[in-house]
C-alpha cells in the first residue's frame, strides 16, 4: 500500500474505537494456550528479544503485560556522567535539533510548535529555542518511558486527541501529528532546567499509564493539569511511564542549557541510559 493510499485509509477508519478494542482485547484474560500464542506470534513478527525480558512468556497473564515488560536488571545501565543526558528509551531518532522560535521539525516540508505539542502556550514558553528530539518507539522495542536526568516531577498535563499511527507514512504526510494525538506530558525540574518529557499516543495505544501517580489514559478522559506542590524526586533513569502499545517520545529542554552529541542524528538507534548530550 502506497502513503498516499494509507493515509485516506486512515482519515475514515475509526481509529479512537479500534484503539480501544486493540486495548480491551490486550487485556483481557485469557486460556493460557491462547495468549502465549499470542505473545509468542507477535515476538516472532517483530523480532522481539526475549532474552532481554525479566520474565518468560508463561508469567505474563496478559498480552498488555507482556508489551509493557521490564528488562533484566542491569541490562540498561545508566551513564553517569554528571552533565550528561541519556536517553529515556528504546528507539529511533526520528528528529532532533534547537527549536527555532518554538518550532520544531516533524518531517520535511512539516513543523509544528512547543505551544501546539504541550497545548499550553504559557508552559512551553520556557522551552522556545530550546534542544528537542523526537524518539519513535517500535512494536518490538521496550515500552518504558524513563527520565533522562535526574531531578523533581514538578507536575503533568493530560491533552486528549486522536490516535493517528505514528509510522513513517503519518509522520511524513500529517501536519502537526504529535499535537493532534493523545499526549500525557510530564514536567521535570532538573540540574538543565525545565524538562518537559511528551509522551504522544497513536493508533492501538490504547492507554499511557504513569509510574510517579495513579494515571492511565483513556478515550473519553477529559484533559487535566496537575501541579506538584513539593514535587516528587526522581534519578536520572527512574521510571516515568510506559505504553500499552508503541509510540512516540518528544524531549524539551529551555534554551543554551543541553548540547546534543554529534551521534544523535535522524535513524540513529539509541538504547535507554546511554549518553545522547550534555547539559551545561
Amino acid at each position: 500500500m502506497n502513503e498516499q493510499t494509507f493515509m485516506k485509509l486512515m482519515r475514515v477508519l475509526p481509529k479512537s474505537a479500534v484503539s480501544s478494542a486493540v486495548g480491551l482485547a490486550t487485556r483481557l484474560p485469557a486460556p493460557a494456550p491462547v495468549h502465549h500464542w499470542a505473545m509468542r506470534t507477535f515476538a516472532k513478527a517483530y523480532n522481539v528479544d526475549m532474552a532481554e525480558a525479566e520474565h518468560a512468556f508463561e508469567s505474563y497473564p496478559t498480552f498488555a503485560q507482556f508489551f509493557t515488560r521490564g528488562l533484566k536488571p542491569g541490562l540498561r545501565p545508566v551513564d553517569p556522567g554528571k552533565n550528561v543526558v541519556v536517553s529515556p528509551v528504546d528507539g529511533r531518532v526520528s528528529q532532533v535539533g534547537y527549536s527555532d522560535n518554538g518550532r520544531c521539525l516533524q518531517a520535511k516540508g512539516i513543523e509544528y510548535t512547543v505551544d501546539e505539542l504541550l497545548g499550553d502556550a504559557q508552559a512551553a514558553k520556557p522551552f522556545h529555542g530550546g534542544a528537542w528530539t523526537t524518539i519513535y518507539l517500535s512494536p518490538r522495542d521496550y515500552h518504558r518511558i524513563h527520565a533522562p536526568l535526574g531531578g523533581t516531577i514538578t507536575g503533568y498535563a493530560y491533552i486528549p486527541g486522536e490516535f493517528w499511527p505514528v509510522n513513517p507514512a503519518s509522520v511524513k504526510n500529517k501536519q502537526s501529528l504529535f499535537c493532534v494525538n493523545e499526549r500525557l506530558v510530564t514536567y521535570l525540574d532538573t540540574p538543565a532546567g525545565k524538562v518537559a518529557v511528551v509522551k504522544v499516543g497513536a493508533t492501538c495505544v490504547s492507554r499511557i499509564k504513569a509510574s510517579y501517580e495513579d494515571i492511565t489514559t483513556h478515550l473519553g478522559q477529559p484533559g487535566k493539569v496537575h501541579r506538584y506542590g513539593a514535587g516528587i524526586p526522581v534519578e536520572k533513569g527512574g521510571e516515568l511511564g510506559r505504553f500499552e502499545m508503541g509510540s512516540t517520545v518528544i524531549l524539551c529542554f529551555e534554551p543554551k542549557r543541553v548540547r546534543w552529541d554529534e551521534s544523535l542524528q535522524p535513524e540513529a538507534v539509541v538504547r535507554l541510559g546511554t549518553r545522547i548530550g550534555e547539559f551545561v
